[in-house]
């Protein structure tokens, strides 16, 4: 066992740091889409050409012929309203009697 009073002996870590850039090949992904559309391009030219320059017709449709009759509903008698009363008449005004002379 070591004595805790004395210092650990002193290490000397070497330690080597290398810097270099990464070396880049361009093209690559480039390359890579233009192969990709080639390689679309080739799949429609071959469907194209041995489905005999036309597209699959759409399915013939099934003639329909539908008549729907539903009976109304039959609402329920509504109930009767009262009667109006009679509109009040207006009042009338008596025409001003000529004054009688005085005198």
């Amino acid at each position: 066992m070591t004595d805790p009073n004395i210092p650990p002996p002193e290490r000397v870590v070497h330690q080597t740091t290398i810097n270099t850039s990464a070396e880049r090949k361009g093209g690559g992904g480039l390359l890579a889409f233009i192969l990709g559309g080639l390689v679309v391009a080739v799949a429609v030219i071959g469907w194209f050409l041995y489905s005999g320059g036309n597209p699959p017709a759409a399915p013939e449709a099934p003639e329909v012929n539908l008549d729907i009759n539903v009976p109304a509903p039959k609402l329920p008698e509504a109930p009767r309203l009262p009667d109006v009363p009679r509109p009040a008449e207006p009042p009338t005004v008596t025409a001003p009697s000529s004054p009688e002379p005085q005198g």
